[in-house]
């Protein structure tokens, strides 16, 4: 299935970014999906819970901005748009 793959990768870009940034996780992804994306926003938001189980990614709202143009150079793309980290509190700012 060629959107599990486009997730899974999506998921690991993610968890890098995390783990770069020394963050401890997620709050927010937000993708845009393009109109000839071969797959429903559901059938996408589905994939993404699955993949994100047991990474950094878990917990995370998915916020999908879709697009009903064809001629739009990217309406075969799913674009990741935005992540919200969630960084650990500053040790010495204290309680």
């Amino acid at each position: 299935m060629h959107e599990t793959g486009l997730v899974r990768e999506l998921v690991r870009r993610i968890a890098h970014a995390v783990h770069e940034a020394g963050a401890n996780g997620v709050s927010d992804v937000h993708v845009w999906m393009g109109a000839l994306v071969p797959f429903s926003l559901e059938h996408f938001r589905e994939h993404f819970e699955e993949e994100v189980r047991g990474t950094p990614v878990e917990g995370a709202a998915l916020h999908i901005e879709s697009s009903d143009d064809i001629d739009d150079t990217n309406a075969q793309h799913v674009i990741l748009k935005r992540i919200s980290l969630r960084v650990p509190p500053d040790e010495q700012d204290g309680p």
